[in-house]
């Protein structure tokens, strides 16, 4: 009888664990993708003014003759 008791105990905080292993898990995964959306939109204006940069050079280097 006392076996059947503890592992029931040890089942029940197996799963203490491992739930709270897995809400852990998702909120680090919530708050990644937050901080990657972050990420896109302050690297978007540099990566639009970086490929501007780069057509305007591209234009550039096809107006000049090469020598």
């Amino acid at each position: 009888m006392l076996l059947l008791i503890v592992l029931g105990v040890v089942v029940v905080l197996a799963l203490v664990v491992l739930g709270a292993l897995g809400f852990g898990l998702l909120g680090a995964a919530g708050r990644l993708t937050r901080e990657i959306a972050a990420l896109q939109r302050d690297v978007a204006p540099v990566a639009a003014q970086l490929q501007a940069s780069l057509a305007a050079a591209a234009a550039s280097r096809q107006k000049s003759p090469d020598a």
